[in-house]
Protein backbone atom coordinates (compact mmCIF):
# COMPACT_ATOMS: atom_id res chain seq x y z
CA UNK A 1 0.00 0.00 0.00
CA UNK A 2 1.36 3.40 -1.01
CA UNK A 3 1.43 6.56 1.05
CA UNK A 4 -1.93 8.31 1.24
CA UNK A 5 -3.96 5.13 1.34
CA UNK A 6 -6.46 4.70 4.14
CA UNK A 7 -7.24 1.69 6.34
CA UNK A 8 -10.07 0.52 8.58
CA UNK A 9 -9.62 -2.13 11.30
CA UNK A 10 -12.52 -3.94 13.00
CA UNK A 11 -11.58 -5.84 16.17
CA UNK A 12 -13.63 -8.67 17.65
CA UNK A 13 -13.12 -10.78 20.75
CA UNK A 14 -11.00 -10.30 23.83
CA UNK A 15 -8.57 -7.60 24.99
CA UNK A 16 -5.67 -9.64 23.63
CA UNK A 17 -7.10 -9.14 20.15
CA UNK A 18 -7.27 -5.39 20.75
CA UNK A 19 -3.53 -5.36 21.46
CA UNK A 20 -2.90 -7.28 18.22
CA UNK A 21 -4.96 -4.71 16.32
CA UNK A 22 -2.99 -1.88 17.90
CA UNK A 23 0.20 -3.49 16.64
CA UNK A 24 -1.24 -3.81 13.14
CA UNK A 25 -2.35 -0.19 13.21
CA UNK A 26 1.12 0.88 14.31
CA UNK A 27 2.62 -0.99 11.35
CA UNK A 28 0.16 0.51 8.86
CA UNK A 29 0.81 4.01 10.18
CA UNK A 30 4.55 3.43 9.85
CA UNK A 31 3.94 2.40 6.22
CA UNK A 32 2.40 5.80 5.51
CA UNK A 33 -1.26 4.85 5.62
CA UNK A 34 -3.87 6.81 7.57
CA UNK A 35 -6.86 5.51 9.55
CA UNK A 36 -10.53 6.08 8.81
CA UNK A 37 -13.63 5.34 10.85
CA UNK A 38 -15.64 4.54 7.74
CA UNK A 39 -14.97 1.27 5.89
CA UNK A 40 -16.57 2.85 2.80
CA UNK A 41 -13.60 5.25 2.62
CA UNK A 42 -10.86 2.67 3.21
CA UNK A 43 -8.47 1.17 0.70
CA UNK A 44 -7.70 -1.62 3.15
CA UNK A 45 -10.35 -3.20 5.42
CA UNK A 46 -9.02 -5.56 8.10
CA UNK A 47 -11.15 -7.78 10.33
CA UNK A 48 -9.32 -9.12 13.39
CA UNK A 49 -11.49 -12.10 14.26
CA UNK A 50 -12.30 -14.26 17.27
CA UNK A 51 -12.85 -18.03 17.09
CA UNK A 52 -12.96 -19.06 20.74
CA UNK A 53 -16.53 -20.42 20.72
CA UNK A 54 -19.34 -20.87 18.21
CA UNK A 55 -21.01 -17.52 18.96
CA UNK A 56 -17.71 -15.72 18.41
CA UNK A 57 -17.14 -17.47 15.08
CA UNK A 58 -20.66 -16.58 13.96
CA UNK A 59 -20.13 -12.93 14.88
CA UNK A 60 -16.82 -12.90 12.99
CA UNK A 61 -18.40 -14.30 9.81
CA UNK A 62 -21.34 -11.89 10.02
CA UNK A 63 -18.95 -8.96 10.49
CA UNK A 64 -16.83 -9.98 7.50
CA UNK A 65 -19.89 -10.23 5.25
CA UNK A 66 -21.32 -6.93 6.53
CA UNK A 67 -18.05 -5.10 5.85
CA UNK A 68 -17.84 -6.67 2.40
CA UNK A 69 -21.23 -5.12 1.63
CA UNK A 70 -20.08 -1.69 2.85
CA UNK A 71 -16.58 -1.46 1.42
CA UNK A 72 -15.55 -0.13 -1.95
CA UNK A 73 -15.05 -2.98 -4.38
CA UNK A 74 -11.63 -1.58 -5.26
CA UNK A 75 -10.48 -2.03 -1.67
CA UNK A 76 -8.83 -5.07 -0.13
CA UNK A 77 -10.66 -7.09 2.52
CA UNK A 78 -8.24 -8.92 4.83
CA UNK A 79 -9.19 -11.40 7.54
CA UNK A 80 -6.72 -12.05 10.35
CA UNK A 81 -6.78 -13.16 13.98
CA UNK A 82 -7.99 -16.39 15.53
CA UNK A 83 -10.46 -17.38 12.80
CA UNK A 84 -7.72 -17.09 10.16
CA UNK A 85 -5.26 -19.01 12.30
CA UNK A 86 -7.65 -21.78 13.22
CA UNK A 87 -9.37 -22.39 9.89
CA UNK A 88 -6.99 -20.99 7.26
CA UNK A 89 -7.73 -22.59 3.87
CA UNK A 90 -11.21 -23.72 4.94
CA UNK A 91 -12.07 -20.11 5.66
CA UNK A 92 -10.75 -19.04 2.27
CA UNK A 93 -12.92 -21.62 0.54
CA UNK A 94 -16.00 -20.58 2.50
CA UNK A 95 -15.51 -16.81 1.99
CA UNK A 96 -14.63 -15.99 -1.62
CA UNK A 97 -15.48 -12.37 -0.78
CA UNK A 98 -12.21 -12.11 1.18
CA UNK A 99 -9.10 -11.00 -0.69
CA UNK A 100 -6.52 -12.17 1.84
CA UNK A 101 -6.44 -14.63 4.74
CA UNK A 102 -3.58 -13.51 6.98
CA UNK A 103 -2.83 -15.49 10.14
CA UNK A 104 -0.50 -13.70 12.53
CA UNK A 105 3.11 -14.78 12.40
CA UNK A 106 3.17 -15.71 8.71
CA UNK A 107 3.43 -13.55 5.60
CA UNK A 108 0.19 -12.18 4.17
CA UNK A 109 -0.74 -14.59 1.41
CA UNK A 110 -3.42 -14.71 -1.32
CA UNK A 111 -6.62 -16.46 -0.35
CA UNK A 112 -6.95 -20.22 -0.83
CA UNK A 113 -3.22 -20.80 -0.34
CA UNK A 114 -2.85 -21.31 3.42
CA UNK A 115 -3.30 -24.93 4.54
CA UNK A 116 -3.76 -25.05 8.28
CA UNK A 117 -1.29 -27.91 8.68
CA UNK A 118 1.42 -25.89 6.98
CA UNK A 119 0.93 -22.72 8.98
CA UNK A 120 3.95 -22.14 11.25
CA UNK A 121 3.55 -21.20 14.89
CA UNK A 122 2.90 -17.48 15.28
CA UNK A 123 6.07 -15.62 16.19
CA UNK A 124 6.37 -12.88 18.78
CA UNK A 125 7.19 -10.35 16.08
CA UNK A 126 3.65 -8.99 16.24
CA UNK A 127 3.83 -8.46 20.00
CA UNK A 128 7.08 -6.56 19.77
CA UNK A 129 5.97 -4.21 17.01
CA UNK A 130 5.43 -0.57 17.99
CA UNK A 131 1.88 0.65 18.57
CA UNK A 132 0.23 4.06 18.60
CA UNK A 133 -0.15 6.02 21.81
CA UNK A 134 -3.36 5.13 23.61
CA UNK A 135 -6.40 7.33 22.99
CA UNK A 136 -7.62 6.66 26.54
CA UNK A 137 -5.86 6.96 29.91
CA UNK A 138 -5.51 3.16 30.13
CA UNK A 139 -4.22 0.44 27.81
CA UNK A 140 -3.94 -3.33 27.52
CA UNK A 141 -0.45 -4.77 27.24
CA UNK A 142 -0.04 -8.36 26.11
CA UNK A 143 2.93 -9.99 27.84
CA UNK A 144 2.84 -13.46 26.28
CA UNK A 145 1.27 -15.41 23.46
CA UNK A 146 0.00 -18.99 23.41
CA UNK A 147 -0.71 -21.41 26.24
CA UNK A 148 0.83 -24.60 27.64
CA UNK A 149 -2.30 -25.82 29.39
CA UNK A 150 -4.54 -28.56 28.07
CA UNK A 151 -7.98 -27.57 29.35
CA UNK A 152 -10.62 -29.91 28.01
CA UNK A 153 -12.82 -27.20 26.51
CA UNK A 154 -10.23 -24.89 24.94
CA UNK A 155 -8.78 -25.02 21.43
CA UNK A 156 -6.52 -21.96 21.78
CA UNK A 157 -3.22 -23.89 22.13
CA UNK A 158 -3.96 -25.68 18.84
CA UNK A 159 -3.79 -22.45 16.84
CA UNK A 160 -1.96 -19.98 19.10
CA UNK A 161 0.76 -22.46 19.99
CA UNK A 162 2.65 -22.96 23.26
CA UNK A 163 3.34 -20.10 25.64
CA UNK A 164 5.98 -17.64 24.49
CA UNK A 165 6.72 -14.87 26.97
CA UNK A 166 8.11 -11.51 25.94
CA UNK A 167 11.28 -10.26 27.57
CA UNK A 168 10.65 -7.85 30.41
CA UNK A 169 12.40 -4.84 28.91
CA UNK A 170 10.33 -4.94 25.71
CA UNK A 171 7.18 -4.87 27.84
CA UNK A 172 8.42 -1.97 29.96
CA UNK A 173 9.43 -0.07 26.84
CA UNK A 174 5.91 -0.48 25.49
CA UNK A 175 4.41 0.68 28.79
CA UNK A 176 6.54 3.82 28.70
CA UNK A 177 5.55 4.57 25.11
CA UNK A 178 1.81 4.41 25.76
CA UNK A 179 1.71 7.36 28.15
CA UNK A 180 -1.23 6.10 30.22
CA UNK A 181 -2.21 6.11 33.90
CA UNK A 182 -3.38 2.48 34.02
CA UNK A 183 -1.89 -0.63 32.43
CA UNK A 184 -3.92 -3.84 32.12
CA UNK A 185 -1.66 -6.87 31.66
CA UNK A 186 -3.19 -9.66 29.57
CA UNK A 187 -2.20 -13.05 28.16
CA UNK A 188 -3.81 -16.43 27.58
CA UNK A 189 -2.26 -17.62 30.87
CA UNK A 190 -1.05 -14.50 32.62
CA UNK A 191 0.36 -15.94 35.85
CA UNK A 192 2.54 -18.38 33.88
CA UNK A 193 4.45 -15.50 32.35
CA UNK A 194 8.17 -16.17 32.25
CA UNK A 195 8.08 -19.91 32.92
CA UNK A 196 9.32 -20.50 29.37
CA UNK A 197 12.10 -17.90 29.69
CA UNK A 198 14.91 -18.21 32.24
CA UNK A 199 15.63 -15.11 34.31
CA UNK A 200 18.82 -14.47 32.40
CA UNK A 201 16.73 -14.11 29.22
CA UNK A 202 14.61 -11.36 30.71
CA UNK A 203 11.67 -13.07 32.39
CA UNK A 204 11.39 -15.98 34.85
CA UNK A 205 8.36 -14.84 36.86
CA UNK A 206 5.49 -12.41 36.56
CA UNK A 207 6.08 -10.91 40.03
CA UNK A 208 9.14 -8.77 39.12
CA UNK A 209 7.32 -7.64 36.00
CA UNK A 210 4.26 -6.52 37.99
CA UNK A 211 6.52 -4.64 40.38
CA UNK A 212 8.42 -2.98 37.52
CA UNK A 213 5.25 -1.91 35.68
CA UNK A 214 3.85 -0.50 38.92
CA UNK A 215 6.82 1.83 39.17
CA UNK A 216 5.90 3.34 35.79
CA UNK A 217 2.12 3.85 36.08
CA UNK A 218 -0.44 4.71 38.75
CA UNK A 219 -2.45 1.53 38.29
CA UNK A 220 -1.42 -1.97 37.24
CA UNK A 221 -4.25 -4.45 36.71
CA UNK A 222 -3.99 -8.17 35.91
CA UNK A 223 -6.59 -10.11 33.93
CA UNK A 224 -6.99 -13.90 33.55
CA UNK A 225 -5.21 -15.59 36.48
CA UNK A 226 -5.19 -19.38 36.67
CA UNK A 227 -6.05 -20.14 40.33
CA UNK A 228 -3.27 -22.64 41.03
CA UNK A 229 -0.68 -20.00 40.13
CA UNK A 230 -2.04 -17.39 42.53
CA UNK A 231 0.88 -17.70 44.93
CA UNK A 232 1.35 -15.67 48.10
CA UNK A 233 4.13 -13.80 46.32
CA UNK A 234 1.82 -12.87 43.46
CA UNK A 235 -0.95 -11.81 45.86
CA UNK A 236 1.60 -9.55 47.59
CA UNK A 237 2.55 -8.03 44.24
CA UNK A 238 -1.06 -7.39 43.25
CA UNK A 239 -1.87 -5.80 46.59
CA UNK A 240 1.29 -3.73 46.24
CA UNK A 241 0.03 -2.17 43.01
CA UNK A 242 -2.79 -0.45 44.87
CA UNK A 243 -5.26 -2.26 42.60
CA UNK A 244 -6.50 -5.23 44.67
CA UNK A 245 -8.42 -6.70 41.73
CA UNK A 246 -8.33 -10.47 41.25
CA UNK A 247 -9.62 -11.92 38.00
CA UNK A 248 -9.60 -15.67 38.65
CA UNK A 249 -10.37 -18.12 35.86
CA UNK A 250 -12.23 -20.76 37.94
CA UNK A 251 -14.58 -22.29 35.31
CA UNK A 252 -16.45 -24.45 37.87
CA UNK A 253 -16.31 -25.60 41.50
CA UNK A 254 -17.27 -29.30 41.29
CA UNK A 255 -14.07 -31.28 41.74
CA UNK A 256 -15.11 -34.22 39.53
CA UNK A 257 -16.26 -31.88 36.77
CA UNK A 258 -13.08 -29.81 37.00
CA UNK A 259 -11.06 -33.00 36.55
CA UNK A 260 -13.08 -33.73 33.40
CA UNK A 261 -12.12 -30.22 32.31
CA UNK A 262 -8.47 -30.97 33.14
CA UNK A 263 -8.55 -28.09 35.58
CA UNK A 264 -7.14 -27.63 39.07
CA UNK A 265 -9.04 -26.93 42.27
CA UNK A 266 -12.50 -27.12 43.82
CA UNK A 267 -14.97 -24.84 45.55
CA UNK A 268 -13.48 -25.23 49.02
CA UNK A 269 -10.00 -24.28 47.86
CA UNK A 270 -11.31 -21.32 45.92
CA UNK A 271 -13.34 -20.04 48.88
CA UNK A 272 -10.37 -20.40 51.22
CA UNK A 273 -8.13 -18.39 48.86
CA UNK A 274 -10.71 -15.64 48.39
CA UNK A 275 -11.32 -15.43 52.14
CA UNK A 276 -7.59 -15.21 52.90
CA UNK A 277 -7.17 -12.33 50.46
CA UNK A 278 -10.17 -10.48 51.89
CA UNK A 279 -8.72 -10.91 55.38
CA UNK A 280 -5.62 -9.08 54.17
CA UNK A 281 -7.41 -6.45 52.08
CA UNK A 282 -11.07 -5.73 52.81
CA UNK A 283 -11.39 -3.73 49.59
CA UNK A 284 -10.23 -6.60 47.36
CA UNK A 285 -12.41 -7.13 44.31
CA UNK A 286 -13.01 -10.48 42.61
CA UNK A 287 -14.11 -11.43 39.12
CA UNK A 288 -14.50 -14.91 37.67
CA UNK A 289 -16.19 -16.85 34.89
CA UNK A 290 -17.83 -20.25 34.76
CA UNK A 291 -18.81 -22.73 32.08
CA UNK A 292 -22.37 -24.05 32.32
CA UNK A 293 -23.36 -27.35 30.73
CA UNK A 294 -19.93 -28.91 30.32
CA UNK A 295 -20.39 -32.60 29.37
CA UNK A 296 -21.20 -34.58 32.49
CA UNK A 297 -22.41 -31.62 34.56
CA UNK A 298 -25.03 -33.02 36.94
CA UNK A 299 -27.73 -31.32 38.93
CA UNK A 300 -25.53 -31.79 41.99
CA UNK A 301 -22.66 -30.01 40.20
CA UNK A 302 -24.99 -27.15 39.35
CA UNK A 303 -26.19 -26.90 42.95
CA UNK A 304 -22.57 -26.76 44.12
CA UNK A 305 -21.93 -23.87 41.77
CA UNK A 306 -25.03 -22.02 42.96
CA UNK A 307 -23.94 -22.48 46.59
CA UNK A 308 -20.44 -21.25 45.76
CA UNK A 309 -21.72 -18.13 44.01
CA UNK A 310 -23.91 -17.36 47.02
CA UNK A 311 -21.09 -17.83 49.52
CA UNK A 312 -18.23 -16.28 47.54
CA UNK A 313 -20.08 -13.01 46.92
CA UNK A 314 -17.91 -12.18 43.91
CA UNK A 315 -18.12 -8.62 42.67
CA UNK A 316 -18.28 -9.58 39.02
CA UNK A 317 -19.04 -12.89 37.35
CA UNK A 318 -19.70 -14.24 33.87
CA UNK A 319 -21.49 -17.47 32.97
CA UNK A 320 -21.12 -19.05 29.56
CA UNK A 321 -22.80 -22.01 27.90
CA UNK A 322 -20.38 -24.79 26.99
CA UNK A 323 -19.37 -24.69 23.34
CA UNK A 324 -18.24 -27.95 21.70
CA UNK A 325 -14.93 -27.24 19.96
CA UNK A 326 -13.38 -29.64 17.47
CA UNK A 327 -9.97 -30.91 18.51
CA UNK A 328 -10.61 -30.57 22.25
CA UNK A 329 -10.93 -33.36 24.79
CA UNK A 330 -14.50 -32.38 25.63
CA UNK A 331 -15.68 -32.64 22.04
CA UNK A 332 -16.00 -36.44 22.33
CA UNK A 333 -17.02 -36.66 25.98
CA UNK A 334 -20.30 -38.29 26.93
CA UNK A 335 -22.90 -36.68 29.17
CA UNK A 336 -24.05 -33.85 26.91
CA UNK A 337 -26.38 -31.48 28.77
CA UNK A 338 -29.56 -30.56 26.86
CA UNK A 339 -29.58 -26.98 25.58
CA UNK A 340 -32.85 -26.21 27.34
CA UNK A 341 -31.36 -27.28 30.68
CA UNK A 342 -28.23 -25.22 30.04
CA UNK A 343 -30.39 -22.16 29.44
CA UNK A 344 -32.27 -22.77 32.69
CA UNK A 345 -29.03 -23.09 34.65
CA UNK A 346 -27.58 -19.97 33.04
CA UNK A 347 -30.67 -17.96 33.93
CA UNK A 348 -30.63 -19.17 37.53
CA UNK A 349 -26.96 -18.35 38.01
CA UNK A 350 -27.18 -14.98 36.26
CA UNK A 351 -30.16 -13.91 38.36
CA UNK A 352 -28.32 -14.82 41.55
CA UNK A 353 -25.11 -13.04 40.54
CA UNK A 354 -26.95 -9.93 39.33
CA UNK A 355 -28.47 -9.55 42.78
CA UNK A 356 -25.07 -10.07 44.44
CA UNK A 357 -23.37 -7.51 42.20
CA UNK A 358 -26.16 -4.99 42.74
CA UNK A 359 -25.96 -5.51 46.52
CA UNK A 360 -22.22 -5.00 46.62
CA UNK A 361 -22.60 -1.82 44.59
CA UNK A 362 -25.39 -0.55 46.83
CA UNK A 363 -23.10 -0.89 49.84
CA UNK A 364 -20.75 1.68 48.30
CA UNK A 365 -23.36 4.45 48.45
CA UNK A 366 -22.02 7.20 50.69
CA UNK A 367 -18.39 6.10 50.30
CA UNK A 368 -15.62 8.35 49.03
CA UNK A 369 -13.61 6.67 46.27
CA UNK A 370 -10.75 7.60 43.97
CA UNK A 371 -11.54 7.31 40.27
CA UNK A 372 -9.70 7.67 36.97
CA UNK A 373 -11.79 9.56 34.43
CA UNK A 374 -11.74 7.65 31.12
CA UNK A 375 -14.05 9.97 29.18
CA UNK A 376 -16.28 12.93 30.00
CA UNK A 377 -18.75 11.73 32.62
CA UNK A 378 -17.29 8.19 32.84
CA UNK A 379 -14.75 6.97 35.37
CA UNK A 380 -13.54 3.85 37.17
CA UNK A 381 -12.20 3.05 40.62
CA UNK A 382 -9.90 0.08 41.28
CA UNK A 383 -13.08 -2.04 41.43
CA UNK A 384 -13.86 -1.80 37.72
CA UNK A 385 -11.77 -3.20 34.91
CA UNK A 386 -12.22 -1.30 31.63
CA UNK A 387 -14.80 -2.56 29.15
CA UNK A 388 -15.99 -5.58 31.16
CA UNK A 389 -17.26 -4.22 34.50
CA UNK A 390 -19.58 -1.40 35.52
CA UNK A 391 -18.51 2.24 35.51
CA UNK A 392 -18.76 5.26 37.79
CA UNK A 393 -20.83 8.11 36.38
CA UNK A 394 -19.22 11.42 37.37
CA UNK A 395 -19.79 15.12 36.56
CA UNK A 396 -18.79 15.74 32.92
CA UNK A 397 -16.49 18.61 33.85
CA UNK A 398 -14.01 16.38 35.70
CA UNK A 399 -10.81 16.30 33.65
CA UNK A 400 -10.20 13.21 31.56
CA UNK A 401 -7.04 11.24 32.31
CA UNK A 402 -6.82 12.48 35.88
CA UNK A 403 -7.64 10.96 39.26
CA UNK A 404 -10.40 12.52 41.36
CA UNK A 405 -11.94 11.81 44.76
CA UNK A 406 -15.72 11.48 44.44
CA UNK A 407 -18.60 10.53 46.71
CA UNK A 408 -20.95 7.74 45.62
CA UNK A 409 -24.57 8.94 45.76
CA UNK A 410 -26.42 6.15 43.93
CA UNK A 411 -26.07 2.72 42.34
CA UNK A 412 -27.80 1.66 39.14
CA UNK A 413 -27.28 -2.08 38.93
CA UNK A 414 -23.58 -2.52 38.07
CA UNK A 415 -22.93 1.22 37.73
CA UNK A 416 -22.32 3.84 40.39
CA UNK A 417 -23.26 7.52 40.35
CA UNK A 418 -20.87 9.90 42.11
CA UNK A 419 -20.50 13.60 42.78
CA UNK A 420 -17.32 15.62 43.00
CA UNK A 421 -15.98 16.50 46.43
Amino acid sequence: MADGKRFYVETLGCPKNQVDSDKLIGTLLADGMSPTDAPEDADLVVVNTCAFIEDARRESIETILALDDRRRKSSQLVVTGCLAERYGSDLAEALPEVDLIAPFGVPVMPRKTIPVSATPLPSLDLLNLPRPASRSPWAYVKIAEGCDRNCGFCAIPSFRGPQRSRDTESILEEVRSLGVREIVLVAQDLASYGKDRPVELGAGSIVPLVNAVSELVDRTRLLYLYPSDLSDELVDAILGTGVPYFDLSLQHVSKPLLRRMRRWGDGERFLARISAIRDREAGAVFRSNFIVGYPGETEEDHDLLLAFVEEAQLDWCGFFAYSAEEGTLAFDLDGRVPDSLVRERLAELSELQDSITAGRRDRLIGATIDVLVDAPGTARSHREAPEIDGVVEVPPDLSVGEFHSVRVVDALGPDLVAEAI
